[in-house]
């Protein structure tokens, strides 16, 4: 038997008012069919508001990759934020709403030419680069931009090591930030990105200490000098509905920022604290059997589709059902033909019938952004709330 998989699961037992949350989730259905995702605005409101708080005088700028919807980039965008890039498709996104490339970063270290010049067409003005190859390119065009130098600090306790793949280590800075000026590119300051879903802030610590202190020793002898820093995301979704305190997490961020000098401009790209918890899925039981000692579940969704977070994101999604009862080993799978669409297995779970809800949490981030179309099913449909 497969280890048990104990993610939360929220029973009828165990939620409030589980009648009157059943009663809107199928109202939803019968409008719109299954399966669906949820977004309620209110929630990646209130969520931008706290992070603003947790991290006052940081100016935030919503990871676009995390979920680029048009719903999502008008609320971002009446709350005043920025937007992080890493696109044509993603400028596409933003200019239907008359965003400015000014309110960007383009935050891909690695670019073709023409994607350069597109995203100068767009208005972007703040690249990111981590090596002398990608500096190289920017030569042609470096009236008109400036760079964040993206520097490496890996966390072990990442859920997706952001810094395999980009990022020069500290020890290069130096030499590269000597080799722009060389060719007469304006290098602004310094970024970094911990990694995703980080389970405290003592990577993002470090790595302010450090670029602190690397930006002093540079401009010491600078013409221009760096006066930017990116502290980029890696703000935890509370997958496991502990109640997670971004106060408290932010807490020896702040502290280390507070000793940067008081005319830096300080940033970061939160994209999965913000819109994960904002997003819900509601799929359909649509088919049950009795298999090997367990019940097995097939929904309407699932990991080709919304819960493709689960192979590409590592994410763990909690679940909701509205039955009760005796709890018995089961497996929840996808609609597709695949075998490994599985969403949990060997889950204990009260006894369901087809046609039931299952609910997905904490569904916003790299769930949408990843989905595939195979065996050609439709989309999970995205329904807005509190607009």
């Amino acid at each position: 038997m497969s280890a048990l998989d104990n993610r939360p699961l929220l029973t009828l037992e165990s939620v409030d008012q589980p009648e009157q949350q059943l009663a809107h989730y199928q109202q939803l259905l019968k409008q719109h069919g299954s399966p669906l995702l949820v977004f309620d605005a209110n929630v990646l409101r209130n969520k931008f508001e706290s992070l603003q708080k947790a991290l006052p005088g940081v100016d935030l700028y919503y990871a676009v990759k995390a979920h680029p919807d048009s719903h999502i980039v008008s609320v971002i965008d009446a709350l005043g934020g920025g937007f992080d890039i890493a696109s044509a498709g993603e400028m596409d996104l933003l200019l239907k709403h008359k965003i400015s490339g000014r309110r960007t970063i383009h935050t891909h270290p690695i670019k073709k030419d023409q994607e350069i010049r597109d995203a100068l067409r767009f208005g972007a003005t703040t690249f990111v680069v981590d090596n002398l190859y990608e500096l190289k390119k920017l030569v042609n065009y470096r009236s008109r931009i400036g760079v964040l130098l993206r520097v490496s600090f890996r966390s072990e306790s990442a859920k997706v090591d952001l810094s395999k793949k980009f990022g020069c280590s500290p020890d290069e800075v130096i030499e590269l930030v000597s080799a722009a000026e060389k060719l007469g590119i304006h290098i602004k300051g310094l970024s970094f990105h911990v990694g995703s879903q980080v389970d405290n802030a003592a990577k993002h610590v470090e790595a302010v200490h450090a670029c602190h202190s690397l930006m002093e020793q540079i401009n010491l002898s600078a013409d221009k000098p760096l006066s930017v820093l990116d502290i980029g995301g890696g703000f935890p979704a509370d997958y496991a509905l502990a109640g997670f305190d971004i106060q408290t997490f932010c807490a020896p961020i702040r502290d280390a920022l507070s000793a940067l000098p008081s005319d830096w401009h300080i940033i970061a790209e939160p994209g999965r604290y913000l819109i994960a918890p904002a997003v819900t899925s509601i799929t359909t039981v649509a088919g049950k059997s009795h298999r090997n000692g367990f019940v097995w579940y097939y929904l309407d969704d699932g990991i080709y589709g919304s819960y493709s977070g689960q192979l590409f994101d590592h994410a763990v999604y909690p679940l909701q059902v509205f039955r009760g009862g005796e709890k018995h080993a089961s497996i929840i799978a996808g609609p597709t033909c695949d075998s490994i669409d599985v969403v949990a297995e060997n889950i204990l779970m009260p006894s369901l019938e087809i046609g039931d809800l299952i609910v997905g949490h904490q569904m916003g981030a790299y769930t949408a952004a990843t989905k595939t179309r195979f065996n050609s099913l439709p989309d999970a449909k995205l329904i807005v709330e509190n607009l």
